[in-house]
């Protein structure tokens, strides 16, 4: 008997990250006049920013990468059904192996994990890339945790994958976004509802295929990777960990 598939998070969620309709739209009027403007998104997901971004402007052309294979089938039939096809290519491959030339405008929202390394020197890394690939005078769309507040010892545990040296708080998370060569043009931070949405679109897939499958192969597996995304988030993340929107100017 094989293991039935997981319903992937594109099922529940519009967005793969903590991220409102309404937040979106002022993001992408953060970008600056987009006509004729060339948009990568790095680690895109099934590119739905990517895509919105496009659909306010026809004369915009995007690009995204992820390895994703199901996330970027998804983000293909999007951009078809709304006639953006013509427009966006989006393609399965490793975000970290990349070379593109300098663009306009650049997203790596909730993905600086793309450039491999030690996950403290993933902000980092992201950065470094970020700065190399997007024109001078073109904007950034950089999205990253921080630390709210410094964790407890008993919050860390709850988030054991994560170290504490990987985040910053807010205030230091921008000073190191522009010792990179941009200058900060907006900051947002996603709210606690954001991330509701986002936490309870990932576990809705999980306890669905629980209660249609709870004798199957790898029932178990599945229970114990939703009671620990549970944990990770009431136990640690909910009260410690922000995201935050950058929209950054190349200099």
């Amino acid at each position: 008997m094989t293991t039935p598939e997981i319903p992937p998070m594109y099922r529940d969620l519009d967005f793969n990250g903590p991220l409102s309709d309404e937040r979106a739209v002022r993001l992408i009027r953060s970008l600056g006049p987009l006509e004729g403007r060339h948009v990568v998104d790095v680690g895109c997901g099934w590119a739905e920013l990517l895509l919105r971004t496009l659909a306010t402007e026809p004369g915009a052309t995007g690009f995204g990468i992820d390895l994703g294979e199901d996330n970027i089938r998804h983000g293909r039939d999007n951009a078809k059904e709304r006639g953006l096809a013509d427009r966006v290519e989006l393609v399965v491959a490793d975000a970290g192996a990349w070379k593109g030339e300098p663009a306009d405008v650049v997203f790596n929202v909730g993905s600086t994990h793309v450039w491999g390394g030690d996950p403290v020197v993933h902000t980092a890394n992201a950065l470094e890339a970020l700065a190399d690939l997007t024109k001078p005078g073109g904007r950034a769309l950089f999205g990253e945790c921080f630390w709210k507040r410094p964790p407890t010892d008993a919050e860390m545990a709850a988030v054991e994958d994560v170290p504490r040296e990987q985040y910053r708080p807010l205030p230091e998370l921008v000073d190191f976004a522009l010792s990179h060569g941009f200058r900060l043009y907006a900051v947002e931070e996603a709210t606690v509802d954001e991330w509701d949405v986002m936490e309870n679109g990932n576990a809705k897939g999980w306890e669905d295929w629980l209660l249609e499958n709870p004798d199957a192969p790898g029932a178990d597996e599945i229970r114990a990777r939703a009671d620990g995304h549970r944990r990770f988030r009431l136990h640690g993340a909910r009260e410690i960990m922000g995201f935050a929107y950058l929209t950054l100017i190349r200099v």
